[in-house]
């Protein structure tokens, strides 16, 4: 790896997490997609999960006494079970699936909320997602959208969606490395990152989640809404016309 290519991953690092710990998601969806751009599929699947596990892991920490442990407990076993069937497939996409699936997941977020009676409070509802969108998240890389939408008709303020996203999606990550991981590291560790690289990105995940925290502190539930949704989408447009390009130039 270029020297060039492990500062993007480590700039990448900081300012993905501020965003995830200001909107929950959006950070996770530009980090796969910078990862896929510099790094094989896989290399960029397991440091994704590596990334975003810290930072939504320090983030939970930060928030956890907003947390809702019910939600976060029923979510861990689907999400085992998710990864188990995925590891079992063991499917790995090309970068132009890649991207096409990672642009059409933020149109999750365009649904009439009147088309949707999901609450990720109830117990079946939770095990629910963390089926669809561990699922989501071992193949497109990212399921943020999909996850908002299991929280759109909760009664939860922002901290609370935030905080709560975020232990749910260290199950996720951990689904990720380890389904992607293994298979790697026995046949192409070269393919990831240097030592160095992940140890100066994971305090720099931690400070950006600290400095995304502060500013969820300073907005309000209707601009976290509004922003994220605009945010997300803009993202995903970006991801279409890259996997458009791929598929034109017929790449791998």
């Amino acid at each position: 790896m270029g020297l060039i290519s492990a500062l993007f991953i480590i700039a990448m690092a900081f300012v993905t997490a501020t965003l995830s710990g200001v909107f929950g998601m959006a950070g996770g969806l530009i980090l796969m997609g910078g990862l896929a751009f510099v790094l094989p599929v896989s290399a960029a699947f397991v440091t994704h999960g590596a990334l975003q596990l810290v930072a939504n892991g320090w983030r939970a920490v930060l928030h956890r006494q907003h947390v809702r442990w019910d939600i976060v407990g029923w979510y861990a076993v689907a999400s085992a079970a998710a990864g188990g069937v995925v590891a079992l497939l063991a499917i790995v996409p090309s970068k132009p699936v890649l991207y096409l699936l990672m642009g059409l997941v933020p149109l999750l977020l365009w649904l009439p909320q009147r088309w949707i009676n999901l609450d990720a409070a109830k117990p079946r509802q939770a095990f629910i997602s963390g089926l669809l969108v561990t699922g989501l998240n071992l193949t497109a890389g990212v399921a943020g959208p999909l996850l908002d939408i299991f929280f759109v008709r909760t009664s939860l303020a922002r901290h609370a969606i935030v905080a709560t996203k975020a232990a749910t999606q260290v199950f996720s990550h951990i689904a990720k490395m380890l389904v992607y991981g293994a298979p790697l590291l026995l046949s192409r560790p070269q393919d990831l990152p240097p030592w160095w690289v992940f140890a100066i990105a994971v305090p720099l995940s931690m400070a950006g989640t600290v400095v995304g925290g502060w500013i969820l502190d300073r907005i309000t539930d209707v601009d976290f809404k509004r922003w994220t949704k605009w945010i997300v989408t803009g993202i995903g447009v970006i991801y279409l016309i890259q996997a458009a390009q791929l598929f034109l130039r017929g790449g791998a």
